[in-house]
């Protein structure tokens, strides 16, 4: 078989982000780049973020880091200093891609502007990484997860109809920001193949969690209707405003099921009526209901809610094992809640080598992750390295442009490196 290629492997990436842009990197290093993740001389102030290795807090075992680092060698670098700037500029010389996720303005009142060191390495492809992008009324401002889930609408399609808007359970908005900055960043790297011009590329992570919100947007511009917020329910399938359960308890979790019209619809809604009518659980109007008539654009809520209370006793009484089961034998739309430790076991997603054990030697362990979700006929996509301590390759990357260990000694010393 002939060997992959690494996509990105002539490609040199130095990586200044914080949790906003770690993906953006990430994705470059497992398509192959060599990704040099910079890091403030003691280390990134986001290997304080919960959770550790074992519960204990270490900047040297968090697990977050481990998660989005992976891919990158590490060094540490203080380019407010004189000669940290003379060492970066040594540095983009010979590199492809400049990360970063500085305030609008930062990098060039330090003379290390796109501006600046394009002239340097005129092929320099810079993507810059903040929360509302580099113009606008906004530019200036902050902005977390938190901000940016509030601020790009996202947070107001989330939680039930009847309380406060909610934020998700785990971190979403930079996640959706790294995967956009990735896909601009390839387009400015693809574009520089053809036409041999580096490119500023400019992110707003407002702009990319407003993805996340589907079609409500395009939904209040026809309608000058808000979307309803249903939690666990599905709305807009019908024309009566009737909202559809889209998850229910079982005996050890839940069950994502919904009632779906149609032949599909049909189908499901038919065979569960049996399944149930086998258990001595099907009530006379499940089993007299002509399911081929059954139109879920017309449907009321009262006629929903009565055939959900029948599904609701009926689940509660089979385990997720069960009913996924009975669905895939009998051709039926509903799947299992799995949980963390049930993807882990997922047959399908090892069958694909999704999860891969990474070492850490460090640690005396090995730690599972998820590897690229794309899987190419002649590109290698994978794991080459673990996350970097702080500072780990420093002596390798600055002995690649020159310096010698004396040198590396003496800024640390001078808080340099």
């Amino acid at each position: 078989m002939e060997e992959k290629i690494k996509l990105l492997k002539d490609c040199r990436v130095l990586d200044f982000t914080n949790e906003m842009g770690f993906l953006c990197g990430k994705i470059l290093g497992d398509l192959g780049a060599d990704v040099i993740k910079v890091e403030k001389p003691g280390g990134d102030e986001s290997r304080n973020l919960g959770s550790f290795y074992n519960d204990i807090p270490d900047p040297e075992k968090n697990l977050y880091w481990f998660s989005y680092n992976h891919n990158k060698r590490g060094i540490t670098l203080n380019i407010e200093t004189e000669t940290g700037k003379e060492i970066l500029r040594k540095l983009v010389e010979k590199t492809d891609i400049f990360l970063e996720t500085f305030p609008p303005g930062h990098l060039k009142r330090l003379g290390l502007d796109y501006a600046a060191l394009s002239k340097i390495n005129p092929k320099l492809v810079m993507t810059s990484i903040t929360p509302f992008g580099q113009s606008g009324p906004y530019k200036d401002y902050r902005g977390s997860d938190l901000v940016l889930t509030a601020m790009s609408g996202f947070m107001s399609v989330l939680g039930d109809p009847d309380k406060p808007p909610v934020r998700p359970t785990l971190p979403q908005s930079y996640l959706w920001i790294g995967m956009h900055a990735a896909e601009g960043t390839l387009m400015a790297y693809y574009h520089r193949g053809m036409t041999g011009e580096g490119q500023h590329v400019d992110v707003s992570g407002q702009a990319g969690v407003i993805w996340a919100l589907s079609i409500a947007p395009s939904f209040y511009d026809l309608n000058r209707e808000l979307p309803t917020r249903a939690g666990s329910f599905i709305t807009g399938r019908s024309i009566t405003g009737a909202i559809l359960r889209a998850v229910y308890p079982c005996k050890d979790g839940y069950l994502a099921y919904i009632i779906y019209g149609g032949p599909w619809g049909a189908r499901t809604n038919k065979r569960l009526t049996e399944w149930m009518d086998s258990k001595g659980m099907a009530p006379d109007y499940l089993k007299n209901k002509d399911w081929s008539k059954f139109d879920i654009a017309t449907v009321t809520q009262e006629e929903i809610d009565q055939l959900e209370e029948a599904y609701m006793k009926f689940f509660k009484t089979v385990t997720k094992e069960e009913f996924f089961k009975y669905v895939l034998e009998n051709d039926m739309l509903g799947y299992p809640v799995a949980t963390a430790k049930e993807i882990l076991e997922d047959e399908q997603l090892k069958a694909r080598g999704l999860w891969q054990g990474v070492e850490h030697e460090e640690l005396g362990t090995t730690i599972t992750y998820p590897a690229f979700s794309t899987k190419f006929s002649s590109i290698a996509c994978g794991f080459w390295r673990r996350a970097p301590l702080i500072g780990e390759h420093n002596e390798e990357v600055y002995g690649e442009i020159g310096l010698n260990n004396s040198d590396i000694l003496r800024l640390k010393e001078a808080n340099v490196i």
